[in-house]
């Protein structure tokens, strides 16, 4: 399967490379676009429970990385919830 990077800026500036066993994320995702970050979170739960959810068909289990990745996303994430006008960018895939 073809896996990949995208990278994004949080709201305070700081920037994170985030993983995806799937291209997936594309159908998701658009680098150069912001999001709300309840709309980003939502967006990147979906992408990357799909993605492991393609591991788990293709292997007979999930894809532990893609399933913790995702949980360090609902942790950053988190720390803008109180912020209404807090926005994440997508910087670019690889």
């Amino acid at each position: 399967m073809p896996e990949m990077i995208f990278r994004v800026r949080w709201p305070d500036g700081t920037e994170s490379d985030c993983y995806s066993p799937s291209l997936v994320v594309r159908d998701h995702l658009v680098p150069g676009a912001d999001y709300p970050v309840a709309d980003f979170l939502a967006r990147a739960d979906a992408a990357l429970t799909e993605a492991s959810a393609r591991v788990q068909a293709r292997y007979g289990f999930p894809c532990s990385r893609a399933l913790g990745q995702l949980q360090t996303i609902r942790t950053l994430c988190a720390r803008f919830a109180d912020s209404e006008d807090a926005r994440v960018r997508v910087l670019s895939f690889d």
